[in-house]
This record gives structure tokens, C-alpha cells and sequence, in this order.
């Protein structure tokens, strides 16, 4: 029977093998050999490349197309061009022209910025700064040239009557842009967006005005008299709210917190006044060995630096009757004290003729930071609101106006006009002008600060009343 079977099959089997299994083993061999064919190793698989949009690339920027192609020499120009606009772009075959390689097959420039020769080379190129760092670059940005300030005042004032004191401080500008100036027996209120002067108070024959300071919402007014009382006036109203004694002579400086009026008087204490309270003074300070000429609070209110005559500068708190902070390495007067708006526990102070520097202090260890000589006696002081800059006012013997750059303390600019010390400094409330004021009778506006970048609601200043070159009578 088996020997039938092979007949039929027309195969030589061997004994025991059937027909069946010899299909079988033969159905499972082919399928092996096709897996083997259709599914190719890890090691030899491949994928298509990632070809991207060459029209939004400049390839023209990288000096990919450095050789000449053997396969392109002696073709039709036009056709070369009319190839590479279809492949790369319109862009590529403009600036390309024919005969030149292909990116297809790139030389060794790939990845290489190709140098524009059509343009001069820059004096700050590698080359010629002598640096070859084995590739060329396109010419850097140059540096930015330093911020022009202007050197001369874009509008004059005449003050009369105004005092060649360094111990007073009779001008100051508030946040509702109204300029304040103590001129003798009186105060007057100057409007910045239309030029209108306002006569706030006469103190009458026996008293004069020694000290001014808008509280920071601009609505009231203190004034230090020489005969040591502190009156608080409605600016709006031209009222007076409030008549504070405690002192026994004169009232050279006054301060605002938020909260607390602080007062400094040649009498060498300081007095803490409260509007809210029926008494004249709730606390003295008492730290100072001459007349107190200079006293500035932080702007969060935690600190109060105040200067004197004895060449100390005291760093109190909130709640301390002594001094937290005495620093004492100036060698004159410091009536110039300004806290930075940028960062916390820096101050600024300044000495008079004989120490004529301004140092910079850490009031949380009480560690000088920085000092810097300035040749001249430093009269008042104001830290930018908008960048990290100071001005600073000075007597003899330049009686000049200085803009410095913080840390680097590099100077901005130099600015000359009184012709006598400029003792009296205020700032708009949009930061970018200050005012000056001196014994020559005169008040200058000067723009010497930039704009906010982010820009706050604040009272507008660019009234051309303001800004309108000319001089004119402040009373």
C-alpha cells in the first residue's frame, strides 16, 4: 500500500515518511524564509530622511556650496537654476549661481557660517581683535553707547529770598506734582502741569521757614519754623491742621512715614509726632551730640537714618529710644541721606566740606559697602526711582550736579549751572526730573533720569508749562 501511495505522488519516500508530513515540514520552511526576507534584523533596518522645507531655510547664510560640481560642469545654466528653484527655492536659486556644488553633497563647510565680505568688517570681529577661533562670524552688536543726560536745565525758576543755609531744607515736590519752596517768612506751592504758584502760608515777621515735606500722598504738608514748632497745612485747601511744639530752636529737617512725622532741630534731638494723637510729640530721640540737618525713613518704614552735625550717622527703628546703627567714618556734616528704592538696608549718605564723600551702607550689620570721593562738599542726595542711578548736589567748591551709576558708581554725568552751593533737592514723582535749588536764588529742572519701562498711573509732567524753555518768577 505504501509502495501505491509513492506511485501516485510520483515521489521517492523514504520509508515511514509520509506525503502530509513532507508538506508540512515544506509550509513551515517557506514561511521561515519569507519572515527572514520580510522582516530584516535591527541591525539592518532603515528609514526615509527627514527632508525639511528648504524654502524658509538660508542655506545661502552657510557656506555649503563651496566646490564645483563634477556633474553640473558644462550643463545648461538654465536648466541648473530652474533645477535648484524647484528643489530649494526661488530664494536659494537667486543667490545661488550655477556651477556651483550641490547641498546634496556637502563639503567640508557644513555647519559653517559663511562670512559676508560685501559688508566692511567690523572692529570688533575676531580677526581683528586677533582672535581666530578657526571659524567666521558675523560682526557682534557694538556696545551701547552710555544714556545722554541733558546739561542744561529745561526750565528756570527765580526764587527769591531763597536761604544759603546747608542746615535747612526748603524744597520739596510732591506725588500730586506740586512743588513746594520755604522763601523766607513763606511757603509757596508751585502746580508743575500749569505753571500756577500758590502762596500756602506767612509765618510773620518773627519766624521764618526752616524745613518743608509733603507726606507721601501729597495732600498735607509739614513746615519747620525756626522757632521749633512743626505745622501741618492742607496743600488743597491751603488750611493749617496742626500746630506741634517740643523743640527749643529751630526745625531744620522733617520726614514722613506712613504714619509718623519725625522732626530734627539744632537742639540735636529728633521728635516722633503723631497726627492721630492729641499730644504734640509721642517720643524723643536722642542720639546726636550737634544739630540734626539730615533724617530720611526707609520705604517700608522700618528704619530711620538720621545726620548730624557731629559727623554721625544713627540707624533707629520703629520701636528703639537709642540708636540700632552708629556709624561715624565721615568726617563732616551729613545732611545728605537717601535710602535705595531697589534694594532693602542700603543707604546712601554724604559728608560735608571736609569728608566730601558718599558711602554706601548695609544698616542690617552696619558694614560699609562702597565709598566713593566726590572733590566737593555733597549737599543733598536722591536715589532713582525708574534705574539704579543717585544724584547727588554739591557745594565747594564746584557747586556741580553729579548722576552715578550703582554698584559700578561709574559716573553718568556732570552737570554745572548755580553759581552757588546747591543745597536744595526734590524729584518729580515720575522719576525722570529733579529740581535744584541754591543761595544764587534760582530753581533748574533738569531731565536726567529714563522713564519707567512699566509705566504706573502717576500725575502727568510733560505739561509744556513745565518743559518751556524760558525763566520765570516762582512768587
Amino acid at each position: 500500500m505504501d509502495s501505491d501511495q509513492r506511485r501516485k505522488s510520483g515521489l521517492n519516500l523514504p520509508t515511514g515518511m509520509s506525503e502530509t508530513s513532507l508538506h508540512l515540514e515544506t509550509f513551515q520552511t517557506s514561511f521561515r524564509a519569507m519572515s527572514n526576507l520580510s522582516s530584516p534584523s535591527k541591525s539592518s533596518m532603515c528609514s526615509d530622511r527627514f527632508i525639511p522645507c528648504r524654502s524658509s531655510s538660508r542655506l545661502h547664510t552657510f557656506g555649503l556650496i563651496e566646490k564645483s560640481s563634477p556633474v553640473k560642469e558644462g550643463g545648461n545654466e538654465a536648466y541648473s537654476r530652474l533645477l535648484k528653484s524647484e528643489l530649494f527655492g526661488s530664494d536659494f536659486g537667486s543667490s545661488s549661481p550655477a556651477g556651483q556644488g550641490s547641498p546634496m553633497s556637502p563639503s567640508k563647510n557644513m555647519l559653517r557660517f559663511k562670512t559676508d565680505h560685501s559688508t566692511p568688517n567690523s572692529p570688533f570681529s575676531p580677526s581683528v581683535l586677533g582672535h581666530d577661533s578657526g571659524f567666521s562670524s558675523e560682526s557682534p552688536t557694538p556696545p551701547k553707547p552710555p544714556r545722554k543726560v541733558p546739561k542744561t536745565p529745561h526750565k528756570v525758576l527765580d526764587a527769591p529770598s531763597l536761604q544759603d543755609d546747608f542746615y535747612l531744607n526748603l524744597v520739596d515736590w510732591s506725588s500730586q506734582n506740586v512743588l513746594a519752596v520755604g522763601l523766607g517768612t513763606c511757603v509757596y506751592l508751585w502746580t508743575a502741569s500749569t505753571s500756577k504758584v500758590t502762596k500756602l502760608c506767612d509765618l510773620g515777621p518773627d519766624d521764618s521757614v526752616c524745613s518743608i515735606q509733603w507726606t507721601r500722598e501729597g495732600s498735607y504738608i509739614s513746615v519747620g519754623t525756626s522757632l521749633g514748632e512743626v505745622q501741618v497745612w492742607d496743600g488743597t485747601q491751603c488750611k493749617r491742621v496742626r500746630t506741634m511744639g517740643g523743640h527749643q530752636t529751630r526745625a531744620g529737617v522733617l520726614a514722613w512715614s506712613s504714619r509718623i512725622l519725625s522732626s530734627g532741630s539744632r537742639d540735636r534731638t529728633i521728635l516722633q509726632h503723631d497726627l492721630r494723637v492729641s499730644s504734640d510729640f509721642i517720643s524723643r530721640l536722642v542720639g546726636h551730640k550737634s544739630e540734626v540737618c539730615g533724617l530720611k525713613w526707609s520705604h517700608d518704614d522700618r528704619e530711620l537714618a538720621s545726620g548730624g552735625n557731629d559727623n554721625q550717622l544713627l540707624i533707629w527703628n520703629q520701636h528703639s529710644q537709642q540708636p540700632v546703627v552708629k556709624l561715624t567714618e565721615h568726617t563732616a556734616a551729613v545732611k545728605a541721606i537717601a535710602w535705595s528704592p531697589h534694594q532693602s538696608s542700603l543707604v546712601a549718605s554724604g559728608g560735608g566740606t571736609a569728608d566730601r564723600c558718599i558711602r554706601f551702607w548695609n544698616t542690617t550689620n552696619g558694614n560699609q559697602l562702597n565709598s566713593v570721593d566726590t572733590g566737593s562738599q555733597v549737599c543733598c542726595l536722591a536715589w532713582a526711582k525708574n534705574v539704579n542711578e543717585l544724584v547727588s548736589t554739591h557745594g565747594y567748591s564746584q557747586n556741580q550736579i553729579m548722576v552715578w551709576k550703582y554698584p559700578s558708581l561709574g559716573k553718568v554725568a556732570t552737570l554745572t549751572g548755580h553759581s552757588m552751593r546747591v543745597l536744595y533737592l526734590a524729584m518729580s514723582p515720575d522719576g525722570q526730573t529733579i529740581v535744584t535749588g541754591a543761595g544764587d536764588e534760582t530753581l533748574r529742572f533738569w531731565n536726567v533720569f529714563p522713564s519707567v519701562k512699566t509705566r504706573v498711573s502717576m500725575a502727568p509732567v510733560n505739561d509744556t508749562g513745565l518743559w518751556s524753555l524760558g525763566r520765570t518768577q516762582i512768587r
